[in-house]
């Protein structure tokens, strides 16, 4: 499934080795969630769901080999499909992929024999990040949602905050520094970034960033890179209503 002779040997490596095979197995979950749906037919043999170093992911048999080069993901996630609620089973499968995500980390730290403080450092890069069951789930964002800021009730419209537009597409534009500047009078300047912080990209699960372009799906309410779904600025500026690729291709399922 995996590149031969594909061996990261640091911390820094084996992390970046999991956040890109994490952000492929989020992109089956959320924004390729039909083509996912499609392809783990219960009438096929047992199918795994690897997430891949290239930021992609495959639904594929496990390895032959016995054992395997790398730990494998949960066999038989097809058979499930149909016998359980949709979001019951993409739940299931995202708990069962953060676990496979950490086997495949640490047994790269154990192969190549990392030390006491290579594992903490390791562990607490990958603890920074939402698991794959937090983003699918949106209970990250929930637990934030529900934490008061100064004394006011959040909400998920306000974070990240949107760029007005009369077109109707919920957008945030980085702002010019003489905007900034005249937000930070007003005396918004650390809890609004705070909040910010909090917000997540439904696609790739990564955090907000003020110089990125965003912008929210009007049908489920997550907000994304516009990069994850292939919307620029200047695109959206003609989008009166933006469905994300999910919610776009969701139909009834039986």
């Amino acid at each position: 499934m995996d590149a031969a002779g594909y061996n990261p040997r640091t911390p820094e490596e084996v992390f970046k080795d999991f956040r890109a095979r994490r952000a492929g197995i989020i992109k089956a979950l959320t924004t390729d969630v039909d083509k996912f749906y499609q392809e783990c037919d219960p009438e096929k043999e047992n199918l795994c769901l690897y997430g891949l170093p290239n930021e992609t992911w495959e639904v594929n048999l496990p390895a032959e080999e016995v054992p395997p080069e790398l730990p494998e993901p949960a066999l038989g996630i097809n058979f499930a499909r149909d016998g359980m609620d949709e979001k019951d089973w993409l739940s299931l499968v995202a708990v069962h992929s953060d676990a496979w995500l950490l086997a495949v980390s640490y047994y790269f730290g154990a192969r190549f024999g990392f030390t006491k403080e290579d594992r903490k450092r390791l562990f607490a890069m990958i603890n920074g990040l939402p698991t794959i069951y937090e983003v699918v789930t949106g209970t990250a964002k929930k637990a934030k949602d529900k934490t008061p800021k100064n004394g006011t009730k959040s909400t998920t419209k306000s974070t990240p905050k949107p760029e007005s537009n009369p077109r109707g597409a919920k957008t945030n534009m980085p702002l010019a520094k003489d905007e900034e500047e005249s937000e930070e009078e007003e005396g918004d300047e650390g809890g609004e970034e705070d909040e910010h912080e909090n917000t997540l990209c439904g696609a790739c699960g990564d955090n907000y960033a003020s110089d990125e372009f965003w912008i929210c799906c009007d049908a489920c309410e997550k907000w994304f890179h516009g990069k994850c779904v292939k919307i620029t600025p200047a695109r959206a500026e003609h989008i009166k209503q933006y469905k994300c690729p999910g919610c776009s291709n969701k139909r009834a399922r039986v």
